[in-house]
């Protein structure tokens, strides 16, 4: 349906709320081996470019990462946190972890390279354009929620640093990599909870 003109949703609420309150985090040792359609993913993309940007720069670029790069992903993974795990564990215990890291991404169906750029002659505060991407990738963990999917936003230095890999202009900055992929929710523990308003939200009248 098309809702291009519309301002308004009427009765979607309770399913924008119920799509909301669902999401969560699904790591990719969680995944099942299974692709995504394309037409899936370029509407999770597409979902993704509607967030909202102050002065319409839209200050993100995404690339899809398929095929060989969850292996190139895991591979690099590992060896980034090489050294760090050989002073901190035994060697069966090194051994494990490597090939754990090594095997993280493989059973994701892909992985999105998340790309702040900044606009070159609208010079807005950093922080607003990394929001917006921010914004950005909720749309697309929502979408992924709604498509009965799980994803999930991977910051860790490997995964920026993986990103900083694929080339980045001098105006572009890594903000590392939505990974997406099927998920059996019999196996999926109960979502977290939230604190109650009364701890979060002032009221002034």
């Amino acid at each position: 349906m098309d809702h291009s003109n519309n301002l308004t949703l009427i009765g979607a609420e309770d399913v924008i709320t119920d799509v909301i309150r669902e999401r969560r985090s699904i790591y990719p040792d969680e995944f099942l081996a299974k692709d995504i359609p394309q037409n899936i993913v370029e509407e999770i993309l597409v979902n993704a470019t509607w967030a909202p940007t102050h002065k319409m720069t839209e200050p993100w670029r995404f690339i899809v990462l398929q095929g060989t790069h969850q292996y190139q992903f895991g591979l690099y993974m590992a060896n980034y946190y090489k050294n760090y795990y050989l002073e901190k564990l035994s060697h069966s215990k090194f051994a494990a972890k490597f090939k754990y890291l090594q095997e993280y991404p493989l059973k994701a169906a892909c992985m999105i390279a998340i790309i702040l750029v900044r606009h070159p002659k609208i010079a807005l505060p950093e922080w607003e354009e990394i929001a917006a991407v921010s914004c950005a990738v909720q749309n697309m963990a929502l979408s992924c929620t709604a498509y009965g999917l799980g994803g999930y936003w991977c910051s860790t230095d490997a995964a920026i640093e993986y990103v900083k890999e694929l080339g980045l202009a001098e105006n572009e900055r890594s903000l590392g990599l939505f990974i997406m992929g099927h998920f059996d929710p019999l196996a999926i523990t109960p979502r977290k909870k939230r604190s109650p308003l009364t701890k979060k939200v002032t009221w002034l009248k």
